[in-house]
Parts: structure tokens; C-alpha cells; sequence
């Protein structure tokens, strides 16, 4: 990631994530009188600070991954919000992602490169506004990111999925043309390469899809999308400050001791010293809780997932493999969903994610049959029907998963009022967070920002 240091002329910075040196001079111009190929690398590096940042530790805190432990992480543990503490995270995805994707859009087609250049940049917006679709609500879309509209107005939830449906099938389109790539480097997830940004797309129209419980087209989509670790999105770091992993960043900066996973949820599911542990005779979780944490639950942040060089998912093979674990069993039948569960297995079953050693360590995730799910299996000491029984599985799998990622948030949010699943029980109070909150930039700035402003604990119109 050194090439973001001479293209971050188009990254406005905010909060305390940095992907660059702090005394690194950087270029004030305009990112509107950039080249495109410039604009595109900001955006992406923009991209990364809102998905791998502050939002989703955050997020994190919220599904049960992270305790605030001192200050303001403290403050976040115990539900005590206001919306100034978002304002930063808001800009992360509206200007530093958003906003630089629309100028790489307008300014390919006044340069007639429209194909993969534009695929590209409708890939990111779609990738931003959806899931600040997630955690927001209703959120501007048509007019976000476009500096004509000093105000821009809020559209519906569910509008807005339906539109970024419509943007990634737009963007399909475009990268199918394999023509006008960005300048070598530019692209610093994939070269340019529109191949691996097609299956990227279709598996976030599937991410989405998963979002509004629409379960037939995530399957659909997802058959179509990452069909290899090869082909994963991921923020990709080196071993300087600069361009190091951002929970490192975090962890070893002044505030880092703010933040544990000690006494969370996900240690409670695969520390096998916990009689929660989700560990069984064909699954054995010690290479992935040591790549996870060290010690009783502190993450992991010397060799492991955190570790400064360790690359960050943003989209996956492992989130793809498991969506269709989940969708087809929703959508198709349990063998299905046994089947693509499986895969996800068999991937684990030679390292998986896991990296830095932890491969190699004592792991074990051997196929699970039909009767591992029926009444009295290893899996359904309960007796529930075997449909049942493999669901949970598969959404504690993806739970485990998706620690630290924004995705954790939305598939305990999804699946909440649901028999099976994974159940937070609130810090403190009754309640358990459903959204972020709009910023207080916006609420100050933009009359059209909904009113009466919903709060923390109310559900998104998808969640209802």
C-alpha cells in the first residue's frame, strides 16, 4: 500500500484512522482538477478507512466482538451515544469513499473511458451506500456525494437497496466491457482487473440481498460472485505506521487499551475454557482463537488478525461461501446448505484465513454429515428440527467469521427476532443498539434530515 502515499492528493482525512505518515506533506489541490486514475486510488483508500475503521469498531462493540473498557469506548459499551460521535465516521463514506468515486465517474465519461473505470467507481459507491444504508436508515442517494446539492434529501431504506441493486447490475455492465482501465496502480485492490471486480459485485448485490432477507436472489448472486481467496477485496497493509492494519493503528496508539474482546461474546463461542465453546468432535477452534487473541480475550494485535501487515476483508470468499450456506438453506434445502457449509469447512480445514502461522496450529474442521443435525447429533443437543439446527450453525459460523468486520452488526441486527441465532444480551439496560446515528454535522447543516431524528435503539425499516 505505498502506492496510496503519492495519490492521497484526493483523500481528505477524518478521525484518527490514517493511512499515511502524520507528517507527510500532502497536496491541497483540489481533487476535482486530478486525473481520474488519481481520484480513483483516494477513493479506494477512502473505501478502506470507512469499512476497516472506526465504524466497524463500533460495529463491533454493538454485535458483541468488543468492550469499551475506559473513556469514550467506555462510553459507546454503555450505549451512552450523541450524535457528534459520528460526524467523523459519516464523512469517512459520504466525502473520503463516496464523494471521490462520483469524481472518477464524471470524470472518465468527460474523457470517454466509460467500462471498466466507471464499473469501477459504481462498484465503490454501492459498496459505501449500502451499508451506510445498513446502519443508518434512510441516507441521501441520489444526491450524496454531489456537490450541486447543498442539501441533499434522504430517500427510504429500502429505496436505497433497490437503487444500489441497480447501480452494481449498472456496474456489471460496464466492467463486461473490458475496455478503459485505470493506469497501472491505480487500482490498488485488483490492477484493474474487471474479472475479479464483476464477482466482487455480484457478491455484494448478494450482500445486500441477505440485508432485506431476500434469500432466492442472495443465492443467485452469490453463485455468481468470489468463487476463490484469490478473488477476495482486501485492504491490503505494510509494515510502516502509514500503511499498517488500522486496528493495529488503534491498538498500539494512546487509546488503544479502550478496546478488549475479554468477556465478549465471541470469546464466550470459541474459547474452549468457556461452556459456550461451539468446539465439538469434528471442530477444534485454537488456531483461531490464538490468531484472534492472546491471552484471555486482548486482540491479537502482535501476530494475528491485527498483527501490523495483516491484510483486512472487505469482501470475501469466506462471506460469500457462507451466504450461500445461509441462503440455500433458506431458499433451496438443507442439503444446500449443509453442502456449500462444507465448503466453508473444507476451506478451514487447510488454514482458511488464517495466516502468520496459525495455519499450521491446532485446528480441526471436519465435514459435518445429515445426523450430526438431527435429534441428538453433536449439533442438535436440543432436538430441533435438523433445518434448525444447521441454520444456527451456519449464523454462529458467520459470526465467528466476521469478527471485526461491519457484517457481524448487521447479521445479529437481521436475524435478532428470529428462534436461532446469535443472541447479545444488552451491557447495560434492556435494550440493544439498531443504528447509528445521523451525525450532528448533518442534522445542523441539512434541513432534510429526517425529523423526528430516530434513535439508538429503533430499528431500521428492514428490521422492523
Amino acid at each position: 500500500m505505498k502506492i496510496y502515499f503519492k495519490y492521497l492528493i484526493v483523500l481528505i482525512i477524518f478521525g484518527c484512522d490514517s493511512l499515511i505518515p502524520e507528517d507527510l506533506n500532502i497536496n491541497p489541490n483540489s481533487p476535482s482538477e486530478a486525473p481520474e486514475d488519481l481520484v480513483l486510488t483516494g477513493s479506494m483508500v477512502g473505501t478502506i478507512l470507512f469499512h476497516e475503521g472506526a465504524t466497524s469498531r463500533r460495529a463491533g462493540i454493538w454485535s458483541g466482538y468488543f468492550r469499551g473498557t475506559d473513556r469514550q469506548h467506555e462510553g459507546f459499551d454503555n450505549y451512552l451515544v450523541e450524535a457528534s460521535d459520528f460526524t467523523a465516521i459519516w464523512n469517512d463514506v459520504f466525502i473520503n469513499s463516496l464523494r471521490n468515486a462520483i469524481i472518477v465517474e464524471e470524470k472518465a465519461l468527460s474523457s470517454d473511458r466509460s467500462g471498466v473505470m466507471t464499473g469501477i467507481s459504481k462498484v465503490i459507491q454501492a459498496h459505501g451506500l449500502g451499508v451506510a444504508a445498513s446502519l443508518y436508515g434512510d441516507i441521501p442517494f441520489d444526491q450524496a456525494g454531489r456537490i450541486e446539492y447543498i442539501y441533499p434529501e434522504f430517500e427510504s431504506q429500502d429505496v436505497v437497496y433497490e437503487k444500489v441493486q441497480d447501480l452494481l447490475t449498472q456496474a456489471i455492465l460496464e466492467l463486461s466491457l473490458d475496455v478503459n482501465k485505470p493506469s497501472n496502480g491505480s487500482d490498488i485492490f485488483f490492477n484493474g482487473d474487471s474479472y475479479k471486480w464483476i464477482k466482487v459485485a455480484n457478491s455484494l448485490k448478494a450482500r445486500f440481498y441477505m440485508h432485506t432477507k431476500n434469500y432466492d436472489q442472495a443465492y443467485n448472486y452469490a453463485s455468481l460472485g468470489i468463487g476463490s481467496p484469490a478473488e477476495n477485496m482486501m485492504a491490503i497493509h505494510g509494515d510502516v505506521q502509514g500503511n499498517s492494519n488500522l486496528f493495529y493503528q488503534f491498538f498500539t496508539g494512546s487509546r488503544g487499551t479502550e478496546l478488549t474482546s475479554e468477556n465478549s461474546k465471541i470469546v464466550e463461542i470459541i474459547s474452549s475454557s468457556h461452556s459456550s465453546y461451539r468446539g465439538n468432535s469434528k471442530t477444534n477452534e485454537k488456531a483461531r482463537f490464538d490468531f484472534y487473541f492472546s491471552g484471555s480475550g486482548r486482540p491479537n494485535y502482535t501476530s494475528g488478525y491485527f498483527s501490523r501487515s495483516n491484510t483486512f476483508p472487505l469482501v470475501s470468499y469466506s462471506e460469500n461461501t457462507l451466504t450461500l450456506a445461509e441462503s440455500g438453506l433458506r431458499s433451496k434445502n438443507f442439503y444446500t446448505g449443509l453442502s456449500h457449509l462444507n465448503e466453508f469447512r473444507g476451506y478451514m480445514s487447510g488454514g482458511g484465513y488464517l495466516n502468520n502461522g496459525y495455519d499450521t496450529l491446532e485446528m480441526n474442521y471436519n465435514p459435518y454429515i445429515q445426523t450430526d443435525f438431527e435429534s441428538g447429533g453433536i449439533e442438535n443437543n436440543d432436538n430441533i428440527s435438523k433445518e434448525d439446527a444447521l441454520l444456527r450453525e451456519i449464523l454462529e459460523e458467520r459470526y465467528v467469521t466476521f469478527y471485526g468486520q461491519i457484517e457481524g452488526f448487521n447479521d445479529v441486527r437481521r436475524t435478532r427476532k428470529e428462534t436461532y441465532g446469535i443472541k447479545i444480551t444488552p451491557n447495560t439496560g434492556v435494550s440493544l443498539p439498531e443504528r447509528f446515528l445521523y451525525p450532528q454535522s448533518e442534522i445542523d447543516a441539512n434541513p432534510n434530515t429526517p425529523s423526528p431524528i430516530p434513535g439508538f435503539f429503533e430499528p431500521t425499516k428492514i428490521n422492523k
